[in-house]
């Protein structure tokens, strides 16, 4: 993945004739992300058995942050290449406005459709499933905390998780004026206060509960992504023995992740167990960090020099999927929950599972091409 340099400006060419082609690396792998992230949330789903993270260390959520750190690259970096800092921290502010009251919206809508489904088979309601019982119970003051995010209950935390690293966005850029390498050192330091618990946000007002994912642990992620775009940091090329020791690593996890391996000898257990703080999850751990750059090195190489291998008509509609990914993540976020009442009341059967799996990929790629007709239809412009 080649990257402009920092310093370079875009050319000041017709805006359709000096625009660049879309990567579809890219694309291809955040529509990847935003399937598996929906089987991932549906729950209780058998499929959920069978995505990458149960073979590793990083899973969807890693593929989704650093992408949209390369994305913002490309969007937010342009801004400020071509028009300053006036320009890159109002673009900023507007996507965080968009994205919190995507926030609110989706908390929204999923609280009134738990509400709606009742009692489970086994006789917890679906708001508790969620731990929603506090809302409803003391509306009054946790809108309030919706509303300032220091109410975060745990399904609805990427996020504003996302937010706060945004937020992050214009300080790294600026801070380049000062010295080049200060966004490195910041991003470390931000991401060490976070594995010594430095920097966890309250998620809900009765407890000391933080928000289960530390937005100042993966950050360093986002802007890996971010400035690897930007051209601050190299984008290795391929070598037989960087690509044979990634797989090596990607390999050497299995058994440490899988729990097949887990139930098979105690001994990977107990190894997980002892790499627990390096795997952690909340505040990003740095093997989750070495497990998704060997993965991504593995997949960005065998996709091919700009991702010339993915071709054909499942790329292209997984392509769609990504360049419309936060009204799929959104969708996303609001159907699982009823796809898994569904499968409460089907009986769990393996037919019920497809049907409903399939349900929700069919409406994930739906949705994608609806967004996409909206933006582009000329009858709406």
């Amino acid at each position: 993945m080649t990257a402009p340099s920092e310093a370079r400006q875009e050319p000041q060419a017709p805006a359709r004739a000096g625009k660049r082609p879309r990567d579809p690396r890219l694309d291809v792998f955040r529509g990847l992300g935003m399937l598996i992230i929906l089987i991932a949330h549906i729950p209780d789903d058998g499929w959920a058995l069978w995505i990458p993270a149960r073979f590793g260390f990083s899973d969807a959520t890693e593929m989704f942050v650093f992408q949209s750190g390369v994305a913002s690259a490309i969007a937010f970096g342009a801004a400020y290449d071509r028009h300053g800092a006036i320009a890159l921290i109002a673009r900023v502010a507007r996507r965080i406005w968009q994205i919190f009251w995507a926030h609110i919206a989706v908390f929204v809508v999923v609280a009134a459709l738990m509400v709606i489904a009742g009692t489970r088979y086994d006789g917890v309601t679906y708001v508790d499933s969620l731990n929603l019982v506090p809302f409803l119970e003391n509306p009054g003051s946790l809108l309030v905390g919706l509303l300032t995010l220091t109410y975060v209950p745990n399904y609805f935390d990427i996020l504003p998780m996302y937010i706060v690293i945004l937020a992050l966005m214009p300080v790294m850029i600026l801070s380049t004026r000062l010295w080049r390498p200060l966004p490195l050192l910041l991003m470390a330091v931000l991401w060490l206060a976070a594995q010594g618990g430095l920097t966890h946000l309250p998620a809900e007002p009765w407890s000391d509960r933080p928000w289960f994912f530390d937005p100042f642990g993966w950050q360093l992620l986002f802007f890996i992504g971010f400035f690897m775009k930007r051209g601050a940091l190299p984008v290795p090329g391929y070598d037989r023995r960087l690509m044979g020791l990634a797989c090596v690593l990607v390999l050497v996890t299995v058994p440490f992740a899988w729990v097949r391996f887990h139930e098979a000898h105690p001994v990977f257990q107990q190894a997980a167990d002892w790499l627990a703080p390096l795997t952690d999850k909340s505040d990003f751990g740095i093997l989750r960090l070495v497990h998704f750059l060997a993965l991504a090195y593995i997949v960005v190489h065998l996709a091919g020099e700009r991702g010339a291998r993915l071709r054909g008509p499942g790329a292209r509609l997984l392509a769609v999927v990504g360049q419309q990914s936060l009204a799929v993540f959104i969708t996303g976020m609001v159907i699982a929950q009823p796809i898994g009442v569904a499968l409460d009341l089907a009986g769990r059967t393996a037919s019920a599972e497809v049907a409903g799996n399939l349900f929700g990929i069919a409406t994930l790629i739906a949705t994608a091409y609806l967004v996409r007709w909206f933006k582009t239809s000329p009858l709406l412009a």
